[in-house]
């Protein structure tokens, strides 16, 4: 079974049903003896991080997260889910995360050349850093992926292990240990997206 956190934020529907369609079992909760039995764990997000982190807190869900983590359960962050798993953010001020990961957080619009578009919306491909990550054992080198975002994660150069040019380099796919990543969107990123998320349901335990 497979928990998808549910904290107010994230397009819930799409990623179950992309689940659905690979036949992975799942469940939406926000409930910690659900997320306990889980034997893996998404972290969705959209929004802004602050407020994010603060609707993890009233749950009591960061506890729970790192509980999960210390014991070595795959955690797969999604868009903003992903920054969370970083140190810090500093979209609309400065925020502390979830510490998991090394890097923080900061503007796409301060690293880019002024005629790239903020926010980063589209299509884009992927460029490989790490070639034997198994995250990415389904998916190719070039393949396009689905971004929308505004900010984006920097000096991760421990945990990186694809990304996509936009002016500067996006980090798009983070993986260390049991902790997992994507800047982009699998759950709107086609056939790719689905490899991607089924390469992490196949994450040994």
């Amino acid at each position: 079974m497979l928990a998808i956190i549910d904290y107010g934020v994230g397009n819930l529907f799409s990623l179950s049903s992309a689940l659905d369609y690979l036949g992975v079992l799942h469940t939406v909760t926000d409930q910690p003896d659900e997320i306990d039995q889980a034997d893996r764990i998404i972290l969705p997000g959209v929004g802004a991080f602050g407020d994010a982190m603060t609707h993890l807190s009233e749950r009591d869900l960061i506890r729970v997260l790192v509980n999960q983590v210390v014991r070595g359960k795959p955690l797969l962050g999604i868009c903003l889910g992903m920054q969370m798993l970083f140190e810090r953010s500093f979209e609309f001020g400065e925020h502390v995360g979830l510490c998991f990961l090394t890097g923080s957080v900061v503007p796409l619009r301060e690293s880019i050349p002024d005629h790239f578009k903020v926010p980063h919306i589209g299509w884009n491909r992927l460029k490989f850093i790490r070639q034997d990550d198994p995250f990415l054992q389904f998916t190719q080198e070039g393949d396009y992926v689905y971004y929308v975002h505004s900010y984006y994660v920097r000096d991760c150069a421990d945990s990186m292990t694809a990304g996509s040019d936009y002016g500067t380099f996006i980090p798009g796919v983070v993986h260390k240990d049991n902790l997992f990543g994507t800047q982009f969107h699998p759950e709107k990123s086609g056939t790719v997206g689905l490899r991607i998320l089924q390469a992490f349901c196949s994450f040994p335990i």
